[in-house]
């Protein structure tokens, strides 16, 4: 199976033992007399295989991803940065307010970064991250892992 199978299977794996703790939190308690539609102690045992279900694949896919960690870890700060700048102020001239009304107490606003520059930033920053992520799709479909 390559890494994207095991990202799947992952999710489904952790879905499964979502359900499960569910189950077993859920059934754990009953008014004396009505039927336990499942033991929780047996769901337990269930919890605990999955668990170890998913930490073998998580596993593998961590040491598979050993060689591109430099890459996740650029792709996650870069989308940070956008994030920051997107919402960075680059107004430049005399701040009035929501209205579009000047007052007395009126600033005059300069931005080092302008609007135009900004955004610029944040379309180079955007088009390294698509490719970093075509990087990652290309190795998590050819990375074999496991058995």
């Amino acid at each position: 199976m390559n890494i994207k199978q095991a990202l799947k299977q992952k999710n489904k794996l952790v879905q499964e033992l979502n359900q499960l703790v569910q189950r077993m939190v859920i059934n754990n308690t009953v008014i004396e007399g009505n039927e336990r539609p499942y033991s929780s102690k047996e769901t337990l045992t269930h919890v605990y295989k999955k668990i170890e279900e998913i930490n073998v694949l998580k596993t593998q896919i961590h040491r598979a991803n050993a060689p591109i960690y430099d890459k996740i870890f650029l792709m996650s700060e870069l989308k940070s940065l956008v994030k920051h700048l997107k919402m960075m102020e680059c107004m430049n001239g005399i701040d009035s307010d929501f209205y579009g009304r000047r007052s007395e107490t009126s600033t005059i606003k300069n931005s080092e970064i302008s609007v135009v520059e900004r955004d610029n930033e944040i379309k180079f920053l955007e088009s390294r991250i698509d490719q970093l992520q075509d990087e990652l799709d290309e190795h998590n479909f050819m990375t074999q892992i496991g058995g």
